[in-house]
């Protein structure tokens, strides 16, 4: 939009599609050509918009159950979805797995489930195919919804011909033009994507967990004290609600065979995990409001510290760097990120052409088995690194930041290059590794 940026590793190899991001990049010129893209409008306006259609998603959720079964199990399923702390956390942020999950909603709520009055195969089977452009792996959570549909439909013919094949043509072809549009050629990004993900495992690059893992701590860290109402839940279902929680396992089972993990990889199940908790949260009679009181400040806790304290130094670290845009000082500044790749946001937050550069960590798609990243060979010898990049003083950035883990290995560089603190920003009460519980700001005298 503004003619500077930075694409990662994965738009040079077309494992990203131009779609989703297209939507911030209209509002984005929108406010360009209005004059208002100011850089906290460019900030919040993305989040705004991701937290009206999760609004929109809560609604759907409660209209669906209201009509499978009545407006006090709707209440319920409605309450445990908007206690949900990870909801909290994960709603409005512009990450794929949020639309995904937002989509997966919507889809759901015109799934012809025995009992629905609002079943449309089209509708539903068209915002399948929205989410699997966003992101490819929402295929996995409804291929047992659609073969248990086909299974169920009468008409299986006038099901594929008239609505899944056409749809299916509509999405891929709209997803095609839009990325040969911004790559300059003939992209197939879901097919990529599986490539990387599934048929070659590259995901292990960034990380690895034992089999099991999204059983023992990814499911229930997710769900948190809605645990035990899920599984309370899953006894009282009628048969019917069977599906859904097929739909949990399965999702889970598959996920669990690659060997890179995260929790935002099965965010798209929770709606479907709200609604058994709903159901059992309606049943309990005697322990109703004790336990919905439990809920409610069980999550409040953990909703707001993640939301609001946790890791909150890589966005307010920001602020500070943003300052540099403000002053002549722009054209000369050269701002450094010594922390692991992809630690904090980058020109969104700062909106002007500074020189900016972080620490990269693309995986090598060559099949070289002693490849390392930079960001592993800059922690495995951080001076030695520093002095053989900026030999020369003239290519010394001007602002290093970095985290509080990281600076007494580095202080005899930090010294001699005439470097001085400038800002200290609070980051996590629980440091890890590479991650330190603050960030500093260095500046070059």
């Amino acid at each position: 939009i503004n003619n500077y940026g930075y694409l990662t590793w994965e738009w040079a190899n077309g494992l990203r599609g131009y779609s989703y991001p297209l939507i911030f990049a209209t509002i984005y010129k929108a406010l360009q050509l209005l004059a208002k893209d100011d850089v906290q409008l460019l900030i919040w306006v993305p989040r705004l918009a991701q937290a009206v259609l999760a609004a929109f998603a809560d609604v759907k959720l409660y209209s669906l159950v209201q009509h499978l079964e009545n407006a006090e199990t709707a209440k319920y399923v409605y309450f445990c979805q908007l206690c949900s702390w990870f909801t909290w956390y994960s709603c409005t942020r512009t990450l794929t797995n949020t639309m995904e999950t937002l989509l997966t909603v919507f889809a759901l709520s015109y799934y012809p489930i025995k009992g629905s009055k609002m079943g449309n195969s089209c509708k539903y089977l068209a915002l399948i195919a929205l989410a699997i452009v966003v992101r490819p792996t929402a295929v996995i959570p409804w291929i047992p919804l659609v073969f248990s549909h086909f299974l169920q439909e009468q008409r299986k013919a006038d099901l594929i011909l008239h609505n899944c094949i056409p749809v299916g043509l509509v999405t891929v072809g709209t997803s095609l033009i839009i990325d040969r549009v911004f790559f300059g050629e003939w992209v197939l990004v879901q097919l990529n994507f599986l490539k990387f993900n599934v048929l070659q495992n590259l995901g292990t690059f960034y990380g690895s967990h034992p089999w099991h893992w999204y059983f023992t701590q990814g499911l229930p860290v997710i769900l948190g004290t809605h645990l035990p109402f899920f599984i309370h839940g899953c006894v009282l279902a009628p048969k019917r609600y069977r599906i859904f929680l097929m739909t949990v396992i399965w999702t889970v089972l598959v996920y669990s065979m690659l060997s890179h993990k995260e929790f935002r990889f099965i965010y798209p199940v929770l709606p479907f995990c709200m609604v058994f908790c709903g159901y059992s949260l309606k049943h309990l009679k005697a322990w109703k409001k004790s336990a919905a009181s439990f809920l409610l400040l069980s999550n409040l806790v953990p909703a707001l510290y993640t939301g609001l304290i946790h890791q909150r130094g890589s966005l307010d670290v920001m602020s500070h760097i943003q300052q540099l845009c403000s002053n002549s000082y722009q054209s000369q500044a050269f701002v450094f990120f010594m922390m692991p790749c992809h630690s904090t946001p980058f020109y969104s937050h700062v909106h002007c052409p500074l020189k900016m550069r972080f620490l990269q960590c693309p995986p090598d798609l060559t099949g070289n088995e002693s490849y390392i990243d930079e960001a592993d060979v800059f922690y495995s010898n951080p001076l030695g690194w520093l002095s053989k990049e900026f030999y020369n003083d003239t290519l010394l950035p001007s602002h290093l930041i970095f985290f509080n883990v990281l600076e007494q290995e580095i202080s005899s560089f930090l010294a001699v290059k005439g470097y001085e603190k400038t800002a200290t920003v609070f980051h996590t009460h629980l440091p890890q590794g590479r991650v330190g519980s603050h960030i500093h700001v260095y500046r070059k005298k």
